[in-house]
Formats: structure tokens, sequence, C-alpha cells
């Protein structure tokens, strides 16, 4: 997959100057999405924006979020560029290093983007990175990845969308968002909770043979029955599912086949 986004460079210390325009796109972002969650996501996740205490009026720098981040679970953010190689995100993950692409999206892609921009890596994943459960699981997924095989990753991609990605979560106060691919989302936020997709109790076999489109609201939902959950997975000998979900093979697909 190709980007027309150029992650933008830091100076000599550190520091990323962005344009008023694209301070602007952040504010936009941040102001509807924190409207949107309330009642909807996690208590964990509030949790982490409120230790973040991401600025509204423009872009964070990574350094802001990394003293968070160092305090709270050890965990760093890493400068990347739009587009990673597989290998270079599961070495970032396994050595607790979170990738950020250092560009916003445009004007004209406010509502979707294909590729992980800024607000969502920083406003999507980076709060939940503040809890050591979800931290502790997405350490042990970066690890697997390195030791997996090519075709075995495909498998591990899945569990990766339907959890850290598009994950729900069952609490006393009702179903929640976790996954930071709907908190980063107008329109999936609200989405996914209504009554239109499916939702299904979490099963990491299950989820490894749900396919998946990127470009499309999810037609299906996992639901952890708690956030400790993605602890406990952490330390189940997820590569020995694998090779139980190949052999029961992929479910059908619940979407159209994407036109070419």
């Amino acid at each position: 997959m190709s980007t027309q986004y150029v992650a933008r460079q830091p100076d000599a210390q550190g520091f990323i100057d962005y344009p008023d325009s694209e301070h602007q796109v952040w504010h936009q972002l941040i102001s509807r999405q924190l409207q949107l969650i309330e009642g909807r996501a996690c208590q964990e996740y509030l949790d982490g924006i409120e230790q973040l205490g991401l600025p509204h009026e423009r872009i964070p720098q990574l350094a802001e979020i990394n003293r968070v981040l160092g305090a709270t679970t050890g965990w760093q953010v890493a400068r990347v560029p739009a587009l990673i190689p597989f290998q270079t995100f599961f070495e970032l993950l396994a050595s607790k290093r979170f990738p950020v692409a250092t560009f916003i999206r445009t004007p004209e892609e406010l509502d979707y983007l294909q590729e992980p921009d800024i607000f969502h890596e920083i406003f999507g994943h980076c709060p939940l990175l503040t809890n050591p459960w979800f931290a502790e699981f997405t350490q042990a997924y970066g690890k697997l990845g390195l030791q997996a095989s090519k075709e075995q990753r495909v498998y591990l991609a899945r569990l990766y969308w339907m959890t850290i990605e598009f994950g729900l979560v069952d609490t006393p106060q009702g179903r929640r968002i976790y996954g930071g691919g709907i908190l980063s989302s107008q329109k999936e936020s609200l989405y996914c909770l209504s009554a239109l997709p499916e939702h299904l109790p979490f099963d990491p076999i299950e989820a490894m043979r749900t396919p998946y489109r990127i470009d499309i609201l999810q037609p299906l939902y996992f639901v952890l029955p708690d956030l400790k959950r993605l602890f406990e997975l952490a330390h189940e000998d997820l590569m020995a599912l694998i090779p139980m979900a190949m052999q029961l093979g992929l479910h059908p697909a619940k979407f159209p086949p994407k036109a070419a």
C-alpha cells in the first residue's frame, strides 16, 4: 500500500514543528471524539486520557507522551514514517515502543484514512498503554510476531485487529469500547455499540479465523469479559492456537470483496 502522507521530521532537539492548519485538524478531531466517547469508552481508557492530559489546541510532542507512558508502564512511543514493515512493527512492540507516524490526516480525510496517523496512534492507542494489562498484551503480541512465520503472522494480524484495534469489553456499566481503531473514528464509535453489527464473546481462535476489511465499518466485534482478559491472554500459548485456527479454516467473510 502506498501513501500520500509524509511523516514530519524533528529538529536537533527532537521538536516537531507542525503548521497551524494541522494543529487545527487535531483540535477538530480531539474535540469531536472526546464528546463522542463519553459513556462509550471503557474506564481504563478514560483514565489513560486523563493521565496523558492531551492538549486540545495542538498536536502533542512525542516527548510529552513518553513522560507519562514511561512513568506508568515503562512504554515509549517511537517516531516512524507513514508505513512500516511488519518486522519493524513487531520489533518495536516487543521492546515496549509503540510506533507513531508523525503526520496528521488532511481535512478531506477527516472521517477516515487508511494509514494510521498521529491522531489514531496517540488518541486511539496511547491512553490504554498506561494500563498494565493492555501494555503487557501489546508487548507479548510483539514478541509472538517476531517468532512467527509469514503465514502465522496473518493469523496474528487478525487477533490484533479484533482486540487492540476493534475490541469491545463488557463492564459493570455496560458494553464499552477499548479498540483504538474505534476510539479514533467518529462513525465506528457510534456504530459499534448499535444493534447493526454482530457481537460475539471473545475467543482467540475464533478471532484468528475471522476475515476483516480495513476500509469498512466492521460487521462483527469480539467482546472481552473484562480488560484483564488481555493480561491472561498475554500468558497463554497463543502460538499453539494458530495451527488449530489453520486447521479449522477461515470463517466466510461477512462483507463483499473489495472492488479492484
